[in-house]
């Protein structure tokens, strides 16, 4: 159906061909949108001085509703003679300014394709073009500035990462393929983009905002991937190694660290109620020891090593493919890994692919182990267990990329952070029995515990 033939079910009448009786309030309602739209783009098109300004963008719009009200060949029409009068104000502007107006061209058709929009019975959708369009007009200074302080490596990191994901991602066959079907490549390959992702936004945020920005960088990355959070925070220390960029990456780090207990709780109690009570102790304790080192920090100063300030354009590029090809392999092979182990060794084996989940994935491990608890599969403290130790692998594999950093305070400071959120994450998982039992007896309905098997 074309977009010009919608009929609008709220009056029931399909605006196709000519009509000769219209619902007035409805009318007026679409004609106000689209004045409304209109004076929205024309005002910053005014404000600029531009040869088509408030009242021209205003009767454009309308000229579009009225035009597609009285059907879909006088909405053609408008269109066309919208066109004509783009035509005609670059060549005024040509003849006595020696230029064209061509932004202000396309925000003319624009301007009408959404009035006619409106006539059609459209709200939303024209709404939102023309607010992205207005925006598009008034960030001029911003966006052109953006544009030319662009590298060509910047440049080019971004379109390989879109490749990654946009090109690559999706020809990639999907589910599980090979003998036993032990490899899913869009799995390892999503770890690939994320790996390029993490860095690509944490880049963008550090270069535009400096250290204001690692905080954010650190806890959405720490929702995504900690250990990956954490490396980046790393590396930028010691290739900026002065107070301010150290206390950043110090704080960065302790908030990935939260973020992705807060994440791996929320995982839990999403999946597995049961499992997130019997692992309640364990999470409150690391993220009551998180919450301390971040809102108390005893800032590490780095002048263990010659003091400088980086220029911007001796940032590294946003993102290594090497790095993130051979993170994706270390992934591909201990999934494998994992599925064998947990195949022949049962619990023992799930304790040790919740291991080395941690080390690449926390989150998939701590929703492994809440499915297999759903699914009857494991004791609730067993699931519980095996989330935390997940968890608590997560933390301590993020400690070697914080000791490569030339600066011992700084890797001390970290360290003495990770050990007590880890220690008292074991000493909150001895509840787990006690609080699985709780569970087990007073909640099974509630929570939809299964009986494991014996």
């Amino acid at each position: 159906m074309s977009l010009l033939s919608t009929t609008v079910p709220a009056i029931g009448v399909p605006l196709q061909g000519a009509v000769t009786e219209w619902p007035y309030l409805e009318m007026l309602t679409r004609f106000a949108l689209a004045l409304a739209l209109g004076l929205l783009i024309g005002l910053e098109r005014e404000r600029r001085k531009k040869e088509a300004g408030l009242r021209t963008f205003g009767f454009i719009a309308v000229l579009g509703a009225v035009g597609a009200s009285l059907g879909d060949t006088y909405a053609y029409i408008v269109l066309c003679l919208t066109g004509l009068l783009t035509v005609f104000l670059n060549i005024q502007d040509m003849r006595t300014h020696a230029g064209t107006e061509l932004t202000t061209s396309a925000a003319m058709l624009v301007t009408c394709v959404a009035g006619i929009l409106c006539g059609k019975g459209h709200t939303l959708t024209p709404a939102a073009i023309m607010v992205c369009s207005t925006a598009l007009l008034a960030w001029k200074d911003i966006l052109q500035g953006f544009s030319i302080g662009l590298t060509e490596g910047e440049l080019r990191s971004a379109l390989l990462l879109a490749i990654l994901g946009i090109v690559i991602y999706p020809a990639l066959p999907v589910g599980s393929i090979g003998p036993m079907g032990l490899i899913e490549p869009r799995a390892a390959w999503a770890t690939v983009i994320l790996i390029a992702g993490i860095g690509f936004v944490n880049y963008v945020l550090w270069k535009a905002f400096g250290t204001r920005g690692v905080a954010i960088a650190g806890f959405l990355g720490g929702l995504v991937n900690s250990s990956v959070t954490v490396n980046e925070l790393a590396s930028r220390v010691g290739a900026h190694a002065n107070s301010a960029v150290a206390a950043a990456a110090y704080r960065g780090i302790l908030l990935a660290t939260s973020a992705m207990v807060t994440r791996n709780a929320v995982i839990l109690a999403l999946l597995a109620p049961g499992v997130a009570v019997a692992g309640a102790g364990a999470y409150a304790a690391m993220l009551a020891a998180s919450a301390f080192f971040v809102f108390y920090p005893r800032t590490p100063p780095a002048t263990s090593i010659v003091e400088h300030n980086a220029p911007s354009d001796q940032i590294v590029l946003p993102f290594s493919l090497w790095s993130a090809l051979k993170y994706g392999l270390v992934f591909l092979l201990l999934h494998v890994f994992g599925v064998l182990t947990q195949k022949y060794f049962g619990n023992v084996g799930f304790y040790l692919v919740s291991l080395i989940g941690g080390t690449v994935s926390s989150a998939s491990a701590v929703a492994a182990a809440a499915s297999l608890a759903a699914d009857g599969k494991l004791t609730l403290d067993a699931a519980a267990t095996g989330a935390i130790i997940a968890s608590l692998s997560s933390v301590a594999i993020n400690l070697p990329f914080v000791l490569r950093v030339p600066n011992r305070r700084f890797v001390m400071a970290i360290a003495v952070a990770m050990s007590v959120i880890a220690i008292l994450g074991l000493a909150g998982m001895l509840l787990g029995e006690t609080l699985a039992a709780i569970v087990t007896e007073h909640f099974p309905a509630l929570l939809s515990i299964k009986a494991p098997p014996p």
